[in-house]
């Protein structure tokens, strides 16, 4: 199925709700499956818009549909942002860490014309290294040499049962790869695509950075 930008889904009920979802894998809509909005549409919803919605309220649709990229992505940072202040490791960031997030909410926060001034890419550049450290910290707790895949394309790649304790995987391409009972203890997947990836019996015991829609995306038995 294709449209659009900014037209409804065919799917979309008149109480906003998916009239499919529960059948959304077996029709092939695994893009929704997996996505994740990290609360952006509620907040600007019921905050950024008041409570009005682009259909009883037509004029304010192209504010709303330009917001919710915006507010979506300061919203993943705040969850990175979170899961980073978790990590005992990184506490020496946790001052920095802890402004960060309230920059980013005040960001988000923002009424429509601030939120279209807002130049995401620039201020992830801002906040990225301070992530990347806390990666960094936590990671060394493992010891040893730690592989790094960041950015790497592992699409199909057979690591089962590798030894992956540490790794980076920062905005690594895993789509179908074979992790099937890999050691993942520590290692960090901020931005990977798990398309697909098989992770059964993988150990992912304090893994870094791993989404709820990764985790939908890849088979994890």
């Amino acid at each position: 199925m294709d449209k659009p930008a900014g037209r409804p889904c065919r799917n979309l009920g008149d109480d906003f709700r998916c009239t499919v979802h529960e059948e959304l894998p077996q029709r092939g809509f695994r893009g929704c499956v997996v996505f994740d909005c990290f609360g952006a549409g509620q907040r600007i919803t019921q905050d950024t818009f008041g409570g009005r919605d682009w259909r009883s309220s037509p004029e304010i649709a192209g504010d709303m549909f330009a917001a919710l990229p915006v507010v979506r992505q300061l919203h993943e940072l705040m969850w990175l942002l979170t899961e980073a202040l978790k990590l005992d490791e990184a506490r020496s960031l946790h001052p920095k860490l802890r402004a960060a997030l309230a920059e980013t909410d005040r960001l988000a926060a923002g009424d429509a014309g601030a939120l279209r001034e807002v130049d995401v890419d620039a201020y992830r550049a801002r906040v990225n290294p301070m992530l990347r450290r806390a990666s960094e910290l936590a990671r060394a707790r493992i010891g040893g040499r730690r592989a790094d895949h960041s950015g790497a394309h592992l699409i199909g790649r057979r690591m089962r049962g590798a030894d992956l304790r540490g790794a980076s995987f920062r905005g690594a391409l895993l789509i179908g790869a074979d992790l099937r009972g890999a050691d993942l203890r520590r290692a960090d997947f901020t931005g990977a695509d798990l398309r697909g990836a098989d992770l059964r019996s993988a150990n992912l015991d304090g893994v870094l950075f791993l989404t709820l829609s990764q985790r939908r995306s890849a088979s994890m038995g």
